[in-house]
Formats: C-alpha cells, structure tokens, sequence
C-alpha cells in the first residue's frame, strides 16, 4: 500500500471557486450555472462580484449581438423609458411600428409582429402555418422539422423541436414529425396531404452548430413551392447579422415564406419578431395577441440594433472578424487534435475530441474565458458582433491555455500520480 499516493485528479477540479455574495437556493435550478455573480458588463467583458473580468464568447447564446451594455441601446432605452414604456398591445407606439416597418423593408417581408421571445415567435409561426393550412390546404396542419433541430422550450416549439430532454414532458402536442438534416429525400418522403409547412434552422444552434448545405436548402425550398407548402426558417439564432448578413436565408439564396428571430434583435433585451411574405400572411384581429408584445421599450431597443448592424461597413466587419475567428480556432483545433469547424460569420462550433466540452467551459472559465458547450463534445463560440481582432487573439490565448489545463487533467485522470 502506498501511502504517499494521492487520489488521482478530477475534471471537476477545473471549477473555479467563487463565493457565493447572494443565496441562490430560491432560484429554481433549471440551468447549471457557476458559482460567480456578475454585476457589470461592456462590450466583450464581463465583471463579476470580486470584480474579476471574464472575455465573454457566448453573450447570452447570441443575444447581446452589439456586446454588453452598449451605449447606443443604453441611450435608446434611456429615451424610450421617459416617454412611453408600454401603451398596451391593443395600441400603436411609433417605436413598434418603426421596427416592424424597417424590418419589412430590409428582409423583403410583406407583415411583422413583435413578441418577446424566439421560442414565442417560433409558437406563432405554427400557428400561422396552421391557419394558413385551413384556408388554403384543406385544413392541412402537420408540420416537418429536422429531428437534431431546437426551436424552443415552449409546448409547440418542444414538439417542433424533438430535443434530448423532452420526453420529460410529455405528452407533446401532435401534428410534427422530424427527419434527418441535410436529407432531402427523407424530407420529401415525410410529406404528405396532412403536410402544411417545413420549419428549419438554416443553421442548427443546440446541435453544434450544424449549417444546411446550399443544396439542401435550396432544394427544400424548391419542393415546398412544387407541393404548394409553406416554408418556416427559424433565424432565432442566425439573423440579424450573427452569419455576416442581415438573414441567413441571404447567404444561401432562398426565400422563406415566414421567418423567425430573436436573440440578437433585441441586443440583450427580450424581443423577437414574426415576418410573413405573400400568401402566409394571413392573421386576421383577434388571432395573436400578448400583454407586452410590441411595447414601446423594447421595440426601441429593437430599432437601435437594426440600424446600428445596417450601418455601412458593419455586416463586413462580421464576415472579415468571423473568417479571422475561424482561422484562429482552426489553428488551435489542429494543434490539439480536435475535430471538425463548421460556420458562418460569428457563429462557430467546434467538434472536440471527446466528450470533455464541460470540461473545457470549466477550464476556460478558470482562465477568465465565457464559452457555451451545446453538446458534450462541441464548443459554441458567439462573440459581441463588434467583437474586435484583439479580443479574438485574447480568447484564442485563453482557449489555449483551457484546452491544456484539460488535457493535463485528463491525463493525470488516467495515469494517477504518486508522490
């Protein structure tokens, strides 16, 4: 027996110990989070309680696009909060009919509606897919979406998504059925007379950042219009500028019939929006309605996004920031032997080489690095769409020093030391 052996070393090691300055036991644990308190952000950095500063890669799963408490939403709400916060759903606000007008124009939507969330905006989608389908399908209501996709965490959106987890809850609500990514003949044989709409994310956020190929979705949206069907994309996470173009659907040459966002329109502030072309706009008084959906607030927050990711030069600076990105993570994947890159703009996911993507989040977190991992084995990287080429090199420094903190732990995890 050796009694100069110490246990062997634990991933869990990598945690970061962080006081707890506030109880967090009334919080219902529905998220895993860390220990630390975050008080104050700019841009690509995070504070928290101990005034620790944390370079953040994930802003809010891609929803802070403009980077924390930037001063061009901070002055848009500071306005829009001393003149009118919230007239009530059932009243015009300019701040509302501004946004929806300026979305319509840019992404050549013919109708908008402002809700509060993706997942919201992607409940409404169905359900104007579905009123679509009894006026002009036959009462048509069945819905195909890609069994890897994520569209939410409401009923509809759960039963559109067919996420790990959701079996939890059942039962779903009927009338969705899922098939295989990037599989156009398995997507054509699912339809059939009952078939109202297609719902896909051009790129699949939860699942690894996963993106649709050219064919596939050109060829989706060249059978929807062959079978007189709808086409849904949801670009919760990818528009607004998060792919290096105002949607997604740009890059890639097609044309849906209803599109849903979120995320990113609002900046950090909860706001997501419906557009509608054509024959799918066909919502009539009475048919969606929501206590704080438009309000003038975050409808104002809405704006300042919008022209801020308009502005000249901005969309470049996304797609010449995300190649440099690409490029860098490229370089550490290599040199780690990690596995696949996939992407567009800043919006990145890496495969690693096994299942140690908590691992790595923890390990980052200790170097002062926010990241996501999506899935076990795959790191997600959103930047601040401002993010510049410095904080790139920082991160990939910090990356780097995680990916070895792992690497070292695993290795001792498996050797055990004597000393």
């Amino acid at each position: 027996m050796n009694l100069f052996r110490r246990p062997a070393p634990s991933l869990d090691d990598l945690i970061l110990d962080a006081p707890h300055e506030l109880p967090s036991e009334s919080l219902m644990p529905t998220v895993a989070r860390p220990a630390q308190v975050f008080v104050r952000g700019q841009g690509s950095w995070l504070w928290d309680s101990d005034d620790r500063a944390y370079l953040d890669f994930s802003q809010g799963s891609a929803a802070n696009s403009l980077g924390h408490s930037p001063r061009v939403l901070i002055n848009a709400l500071a306005d829009q909060a001393q003149a009118l916060i919230n007239p009530g759903s059932g009243l015009h606000n300019r701040a509302q009919l501004n946004l929806v007008d300026r979305l319509c124009q840019h992404t050549g939507s013919d109708q908008g509606y402002l809700l509060n969330s993706g997942a919201e905006a992607c409940e409404a989608a169905i359900k104007l897919a579905r009123k679509w389908g009894q006026l002009h399908r036959g009462g048509a209501y069945r819905i195909i979406s890609a069994s890897t996709g994520c569209h939410g965490g409401s009923f509809a959106a759960m039963a559109a998504s067919a996420s790990a987890g959701t079996s939890r809850f059942e039962p779903l609500l009927p009338g969705f059925s899922h098939v295989p990514f990037n599989d156009l003949p398995a997507l054509h044989a699912a339809v059939d007379a009952q078939t109202v709409a297609i719902m896909l994310e051009p790129i699949q956020g939860e699942a690894g950042v996963i993106p649709a190929s050219e064919h596939y979705l050109k060829g989706v949206e060249r059978l929807c219009r062959e079978l007189g069907i709808l086409l849904i994309l949801d670009e919760v996470h990818t528009g607004i500028g998060r792919c290096g173009t105002l949607l997604a659907e740009q890059q890639y040459g097609v044309r849906a019939d209803i599109v849903t966002l979120g995320k990113g329109l609002g900046g950090g502030v909860p706001l997501a929006a419906l557009l509608a072309r054509g024959k799918a706009c066909c919502f009539e008084a009475g048919e969606m309605a929501g206590t704080h959906h438009g309000n003038a607030l975050m409808a104002s927050a809405g704006v300042a996004v919008l022209e801020s990711v308009l502005a000249d030069g901005f969309l470049q600076h996304v797609r010449e920031s995300g190649l440099y990105l690409g490029e860098g993570l490229a370089r550490l994947a290599y040199r780690y032997d990690h596995g696949q890159l996939r992407g567009h703009g800043l919006m990145w996911g890496l495969t690693l080489s096994d299942d140690c993507a908590d691992a790595v989040v923890k390990a980052a977190l200790h170097e002062g690095l926010i990241l996501n991992a999506p899935q076990p084995d795959c790191l997600r990287f959103t930047p601040a769409l401002t993010v510049s080429k410095n904080h790139i090199d920082e991160m990939l420094l910090r990356l780097a020093r995680a990916f070895a903190r792992v690497r070292t732990a695993q290795l001792q995890c498996r050797k055990g030391i004597a000393v």
